[in-house]
């Protein structure tokens, strides 16, 4: 029977040699409890996190800003160019500006990440971001805007895996980790969705500078919010500069190449210079990872299926996406006629489709399986993509939301599911760097598909291209055929 404080009152009766003996050995007992008592934890061992609410409300908030800057911001593009004298290819910089610096360093930005801790590197790029907003509002011309919109970009690349390190950091369980994903990506689905009609409001109400200074209120939110998450555990995690530097070369001229290309001509110096310097730097990027010790890129993960299948899927479907709301807001306000709160409107029925679709996504594939659910996602925007070539400028309003409807079920459907599967395909101290890696290859194909789409949609005159226009339709849904073929042979079953 162990001894107790009780026992120890009632051997006071005993003799004062078994007493003595009997009342040491609490004592002795408490100074080795104490003795052996566990230290601290260090300042950067991990942390169980209470308030995985509150991680998630934060980066919910962080992801869903730095994605409605795209949506919102293509449809105050007519704005922009009128306000700072600009053509089609200083508004395709302004898009593709962000994104081409989002998708390069959201690479080292994973590593980041894991490096100085979820918790602060998402701090930290919340701070830059807001900053950057507040630079753009205030851009006299279109060279400064395009700058901002280089921070704006950098900064959105550090926020976005560290939103999502901060989610596989405060659930364990897979299920619920899957459910706080696919809340995580209905922010960004229905920021792209929801971002034309509130671009489209402040455009037509304030004016263009409005959707960046809206960035600064909900910047100091996160801000706030982040002060009751629990400190990130901080993991060993190389800043690979070689490795960066030929990545933003890399995806720098193959964006400058199709950009360009439309305007100066495909076989134009310039254009076969950055091509030259993409590929160049493509092959250096490959050579660097594979002899650094600690690549930013290991590229023992790609050859993981289940890991290399989803970045590929991700990159054609931003492509879609990104792609599609680019082209209709320039549909609706360069070929139709619709001012800015009017095509803003008509992404409406878009994002409602949007929301829904996410939040069924986790749930049919829970079902089902991720891989189904993966491939009929795919196979609904090809058609999303084909179902949009009959587009002209007198086709009917009801018509053309009608056949926006694939596209808005598409995305939504599939992306969910591929983020939950690459999470679960890689350890908890590589979550950082899978989801640059994902995010840098949606941006790439979401950058890419502006510039190709921007660069034929420019028609005799500066003036908009149907036949531009379905080239780009028919050059993605092959693309997506090819991925939704890939997603079927080689993706996990389960």
């Amino acid at each position: 029977m162990r001894s107790t404080p009780v026992l120890s009152t009632s051997a006071s009766t005993a003799p004062a040699h078994k007493h003595g003996q009997q009342s040491a050995a609490p004592t002795l007992r408490r100074r080795q409890s104490h003795r052996t008592r566990p230290a601290a934890p260090p300042a950067d061992a991990p942390t169980v996190p209470r308030r995985g609410g509150v991680a998630l409300v934060a980066s919910l908030l962080g992801f869903t800003v730095i994605t409605i800057d795209v949506s919102a911001v293509n449809i105050a593009l007519p704005a922009i160019g009128k306000s700072l004298s600009s053509g089609m290819t200083g508004l395709q910089w302004v898009v593709d500006a962000y994104t081409l610096m989002f998708a390069a360093l959201m690479l080292s930005a994973g590593a980041l990440a894991d490096r100085a801790g979820a918790r602060r590197a998402y701090a930290w790029g919340v701070a830059l971001f807001t900053l950057a907003s507040l630079g753009c509002a205030l851009a006299p011309g279109i060279g400064v805007l395009v700058g901002a919109r280089v921070a704006q970009g950098g900064a959105a690349a550090v926020v976005m895996p560290a939103s999502l390190a901060l989610i596989r950091q405060a659930y364990e369980d897979a299920r619920a980790r899957a459910r706080a994903i696919a809340l995580w990506t209905v922010g960004g689905s229905v920021a792209m969705a929801a971002g034309p009609l509130l671009g489209g409001l402040l455009t037509e109400s304030v004016g263009w500078r409005a959707v960046f200074l809206l960035n600064l209120p909900v910047g100091a939110v996160i801000l706030s919010l982040l002060v009751r998450v629990p400190r990130s555990a901080r993991r060993p995690a190389a800043v690979d500069g070689g490795g960066q530097l030929t990545a933003v070369l890399t995806l720098a001229g193959l964006v400058f190449a199709v950009i360009e290309g439309g305007h100066l001509g495909w076989t134009s110096g310039p254009v076969l210079a950055a091509t030259a310097l993409a590929v160049a730097s493509g092959c250096a990027f490959r050579l660097v990872e594979a002899r650094h010790r600690r690549p930013m890129v290991p590229l023992d993960m790609l050859t993981d299926r289940r890991v290399g299948v989803p970045l590929v899927v991700g990159f054609a479907v931003n492509a879609a996406f990104y792609g599609g709301i680019f082209l209709l807001g320039l549909y609706y306000q360069q070929l139709r006629g619709m001012s800015a709160i009017t095509a803003g409107l008509m992404f409406i029925p878009m994002s409602a489709v949007v929301t829904a679709t996410n939040l069924v996504s986790p749930r049919l594939a829970e079902r089902i399986g991720r891989r189904p659910v993966i491939v009929a996602g795919q196979v609904i925007f090809t058609g999303a993509m084909l179902a949009m070539l009959p587009l002209a400028p007198h086709t009917p309003v009801w018509l053309v939301l009608v056949l926006l409807l694939p596209l808005s079920v598409g995305g939504a459907l599939v992306v969910p599911a591929l983020t939950a599967l690459l999470m679960d395909a890689v350890p908890g101290e590589r979550a950082g760097t899978a989801s640059g890696l994902l995010n840098s290859f949606r941006q790439t194909g979401g950058a890419l598909a502006v510039a190709l789409f921007g660069s034929l949609l420019s028609g005799p005159g500066g003036g908009f291209s149907l036949p531009g226009m379905r080239i780009g339709l028919l050059t993605v849904a092959a693309l997506l055929l090819a991925t939704t073929a890939l997603s079927r042979l080689l993706l996990p079953r389960g």
